[in-house]
């Protein structure tokens, strides 16, 4: 963009991809990457020189708590993350003009000959997968794919046997690791946004509910359960900015401990949400759980709790 970063604020970009997001839920699964990628979303972080807004990755952060807001059925961190790193390259061209999707197996290799927890995979052209130090992006057509309804018989996780893949372009290790760190903060981002619509609409409900003429809003149980939901929201979102800024040494922060924060606060809020919805809250009716289900789904992508507990470890070799 011409425009110095300065001049703009990320906060700007979340009404613009709310609306954008909500246009293309209302459109079938082949037009609504095309309205993304119009909107600029898919390029928000991608070089100029790539049909990109070359952008830092914070402004990508309200994108992408728009998407989890929404519950957004197609893998937007992904597709930002790959249309960034792979920055020269006619594949990032096509990412960021949402000719092509992309998303990234968190678990597996190209060593290991299976890959896994590729969001929304069925979807997409391409999947980016470990490779040693660096990763390669893999045709999606020429793997076997198995789909896995444990956590999601809506929308399926999936195994991907790697065997005769066909690879359609390589990142090195500083690319990755610069990936892998940018991902964790876009990821707790999609959670911080699944947390967020939560929260609001039981507040929401909560206030015109009415019991015994009281609305259930003025119980101080309720009001006392909104008010933890509310503290582990923000708490999470100031992680994901904390994250971003350098520490007192200038050095960068990790941003892992950002990552796990969001998950298990997610999890916490979706799941009192439910339950403050009480017999509502287990109906269709009430689509809190679908967020749930993709909170759930992130987190076996990152271990199912071995994120906090790597995370500890390094703390306690570190000190």
């Amino acid at each position: 963009m011409t425009t110095h970063h300065d001049e703009l604020r990320p906060e700007e970009f979340a009404q613009a991809a709310t609306e954008a997001i909500a246009d293309a839920l209302a459109r079938d699964a082949g037009e609504a990457p095309r309205v993304l990628a119009e909107a600029g979303l898919f390029g928000v972080c991608a070089a100029e020189d790539d049909g990109g807004l070359g952008l830092p990755l914070e402004f990508a952060l309200p994108v992408v708590n728009a998407a989890g807001r929404l519950q957004l059925r197609l893998p937007l961190p992904e597709q930002i993350l790959l249309a960034s790193a792979l920055r020269g390259t006619p594949q990032a061209e096509a990412l960021a003009a949402g000719e092509k999707l992309a998303t990234i197996a968190w678990q597996g290799s190209v060593q290991q000959g299976t890959a896994a927890h590729a969001r929304h995979v069925a979807q997409c052209d391409w999947v980016l997968v470990d490779d040693g130090g660096g990763a390669v992006l893999l045709e999606v057509s020429s793997l076997s794919v198995q789909k896995d309804g444990a956590l999601d018989p809506d929308a399926p996780q999936s195994w991907l046997d790697l065997r005769g893949a066909t690879v359609v372009a390589r990142i090195d290790a500083p690319a990755r690791a610069a990936l892998v760190h940018a991902s964790a903060l876009l990821m707790a981002e999609l959670a911080n946004g699944a947390a967020e619509a939560a929260l609001e609409l039981t507040a929401g409900y909560m206030a015109t509910r009415v019991q015994f003429g009281r609305p259930l809003s003025a119980k101080q149980a309720v009001r006392h359960l909104l008010a933890r939901m509310k503290l582990l929201q923000e708490a999470s979102s100031a992680a994901v900015r904390r994250a971003l800024r350098s520490n007192e040494f200038g050095e960068a922060r990790g941003a892992r401990p950002a990552l796990a924060g969001a998950i298990a606060n997610s999890a916490f809020i979706l799941e009192k949400a439910i339950h403050l919805h009480g017999g509502m809250g287990f109906t269709w009716e009430v689509p809190l759980h679908y967020s749930l289900r993709e909170i759930r789904k992130l987190d076996a992508a990152f271990g199912a709790g071995a994120l906090p507990r790597g995370i500890g470890q390094d703390f306690i070799r570190s000190v």
